[in-house]
This record gives C-alpha cells, structure tokens and sequence, in this order.
C-alpha cells in the first residue's frame, strides 16, 4: 500500500472512531457519506485536500446514494453523495425534518454497459440493454453474440447507479429478477471478467486503470440512442459534452442548507481547477462551464 493510501487509511479510521456519537455543532469531524459511484473519487479528493487542511479531517463511507441522503436528512452527515437526484419523498422528508439541500455537481460520469473481453458484440441500442435488463431479451444471439444465455450483473436497490440505470435505459420498469445485484461497481467488473457470458453498468472511473487503459477482462460497449444511430463509447468526452452517448449524468453532493465553515472550503476545493484534474484524473469527466455557474450560485 503507497504512502497516500495509508494516509487515507489513518484519516478514516479517525472518521469511524468520531462518527460513534452524534452529529453536533461542535464536532470536527467531516462526514461525507453515500454513493459508491463516488466513493473513490471523493476519498482522493479528500486525502489531497486534507493533505493541506490537516485541521479539517473528513471520513468518507459509501453504502449508496440512498444511504447517503438518509443521512443527510437526519443529519448524521455533512455531504452526501448521490449518483441519482433527491427523490420527491426524500426533498419532502428532509422538509419536514427543517433541511433544504443545495445540490451540487462535481463530476460527469458516462455510465459504462461492459461485457466480458472475449464477447464479440461491440455495441449495442438503449433499448436492447433495457431489454436484456428486463428480462426479455435472454440470449446473446437475439443481439449478434452466441446463442448463449445472458447474465446480467446490476447492483442493489439502495444504489443510485441502480435507479438512474432503472430510469433511463429500462423505461422505469422492474429488472428481471435473474440480475446478479452486486454491492459496487468493482465487484461488477470482476463478475463480468470472471464470465464470459457477463453484460454489466458500472461507473466510468471503473472501467480504466491508472494509465487510463480499459482494464483487462472486459469490453466497453458502445451505445446508441436506437438501432438505426451512431453508437459511442462513454470514453468518448465529446460524445458525452454533446449529448450523443445516451447515459451520460452528473455525480452529485448534498449539503443540509448553503455549505459553511469546513463543508464550504472542501466542496470549494473540489470544483477548482486542482480538484477538478483530480476527477479527470480518477477516470471521470470534470463539469461543463454551464454546471460550474449554477454551483457557484449555491455557494453564494
């Protein structure tokens, strides 16, 4: 383990050992927590940034998007982080519990649909993967593959990754109950390099190694809007500025009202040129000028 990952390890560990009590006025302690999407990527950012602020440790957890905005709601944590937007139930919940969220996007992510390296189709349509994640679509045959059954690797209900995929690629209708639901995207990518008959959705930082090659074991699927259009990988940064590749989002943070203190200079640091190299580097897409302005209006 390198000197920076230890670090990390320490700070963290002091994050689990503070977050034992409650959240008070007078803890010191930072709690980010949420989206495994961005878990990573916001653990990077903080060990950079406490690397300056030694005074402002942070302790970053995942446990998805869903977790993470419960927590913000009962205020058991300063950020959180969130792959999917706050649900309607959730905006009135934290309502009724005397929060307003301030959103923030502090990342682009063109969701990845990856199959095993050893599977020959190459792209596919939105509406084939939705068809294949519902279920009726069983075999690689019905999309250019073997005539072999496909297996289908998702993640768990309590992901925003699960419901944003939910969303826009199965038309809000129910995965087939044959998903393997995987707890992060890491395990995604090893069951889909493990099987050569494997199709998942994984965020795009997951899918590169440090060098920025796509990692051995897997293929990452380009992906059209329907049969008949041009299909892109989610590599592709123009493609993703522009609209054409069809999963792109924003990874999103939370905060309980306007950030202060602490809270106001971390999420500051994240979205300046350092932080955002940082996000490029971590294998994720920095925010468009458009985004920057409206998360500068909320930090007002």
């Amino acid at each position: 383990m390198n000197s920076r990952k230890l670090l990390l390890v320490g700070f963290l560990c002091l994050g689990l050992i503070a977050s034992a009590g409650t959240v008070s006025a007078q803890r010191k302690m930072m709690q980010i927590k949420g989206s495994d999407t961005l878990v990573n990527l916001v653990q990077i950012l903080a060990e950079v940034y406490m690397a300056k602020n030694p005074r402002n440790p942070i302790a970053v957890l995942g446990g998805g998007s869903g977790t993470g905005i419960a927590a913000l709601i009962n205020g058991t944590c300063d950020i959180a982080n969130h792959s999917r937007p706050i649900k309607d139930k959730e905006l009135q919940m934290a309502k009724d519990n005397g929060v307003t969220p301030h959103t923030f996007v502090i990342a682009v992510d063109g969701l990845s649909v990856i199959v095993n390296q050893n599977n020959p189709v190459s792209r596919l349509s939105i509406d084939q993967i939705g068809a294949m994640f519902r279920g009726e679509i069983k075999t690689w045959k019905e999309v250019g593959g073997p005539d072999k059954s496909i297996s289908l690797y998702g993640r768990q209900s309590n992901s925003g990754t699960y419901g944003f995929f939910q969303e826009y690629v199965l038309g809000n209708q129910n995965y087939s109950a044959d998903m393997k639901q995987m707890n992060g995207n890491a395990q995604i990518v090893e069951g889909v390099t493990a099987d050569k008959l494997g199709v998942g959705y994984v965020g795009v930082g997951y899918v590169v190694d440090a060098q920025g090659n796509v990692k051995k074991g897997i293929k990452i699927l380009k992906v059209s809007k329907d049969t008949d259009s041009a299909a892109y990988s989610p590599l592709d940064k123009a493609a993703i500025d522009s609209g054409d590749y069809p999963i792109a989002r924003g990874l999103l943070q939370s905060t309980a009202g306007g950030p202060k203190g602490a809270v106001l200079d971390f999420i500051t640091f994240e979205l300046s040129p350092e932080g955002q190299k940082i996000v490029e580097e971590e294998g994720f897409f920095p925010i468009g000028a458009g985004q920057m302005v409206e998360n500068t209006k909320k930090l007002k």
